[in-house]
């Protein structure tokens, strides 16, 4: 499973460049000692050299962040209530070969025995993920998709993820899937 978004950004931001160390060079009795190189920088495999990047993809972002000589590169969604402007969910999820993984983060106040459902489009419902645990951001459940998943996915307008609350009401939350299809193909590109 993929950290999540805030602790993977505020992980990559922190971490140094390791040091290159340039051994002593050995000299032999007639030859005359090499000038030594310059230290090695690690190149940034993102375009232009950025060691970090943020695009959108309709309804959906793609962010990455260069981490020595890798990086770490995800597609999320945030919804947002639009009164008291608090994030109501929040999906991220990263590339693995022909699958993706990830987590959705959702409110305090659900029934977490209950799980999580979810459904795209008018098609079946899923079997109840369960909540991993619950952190100062929310509660968080983990999602894995295999390859033909995510070719419904691709082909989907929506997913309905429903909730129970404490009280007994389900609510349903819809997470749009406008744009996951380029988010996806762009963020696999990237991790490459």
């Amino acid at each position: 499973m993929t950290k999540s978004f805030a602790a993977l950004a505020l992980t990559l931001a922190t971490v140094l460049g390791a040091a290159t160390l340039n051994p002593l060079p050995v000299l032999a009795q007639a030859a005359p000692p090499a000038p030594a190189a310059a230290p090695a920088q690690p190149a940034s495999t993102l375009p232009g050299g950025a060691s970090s990047l943020q695009e959108t993809y309709q309804d959906w972002q793609v962010a990455c962040l260069q981490q020595g000589a890798g990086k770490r590169c995800a597609l999320t969604q945030q919804q947002a209530d639009p009164q008291s402007r608090q994030r109501v969910m929040a999906i991220e999820l990263t590339t693995v070969g022909d699958k993706a993984e990830g987590v959705l983060v959702l409110p305090f106040g659900l029934a977490l025995d209950k799980g999580v459902t979810l459904q795209i489009d008018d098609g079946p419902v899923g079997q109840p993920l369960r909540f991993r645990t619950c952190l100062p951001a929310g509660c968080l459940v983990p999602l894995s998709f295999d390859a033909r998943m995510l070719a419904t996915l691709r082909r989907g307008t929506a997913v309905k993820a429903k909730v129970t609350t404490d009280d007994g009401r389900e609510t349903v939350l819809s997470i749009s899937l406008k744009g996951l299809a380029s988010a996806l193909d762009r963020t696999a590109a990237l991790l490459r």
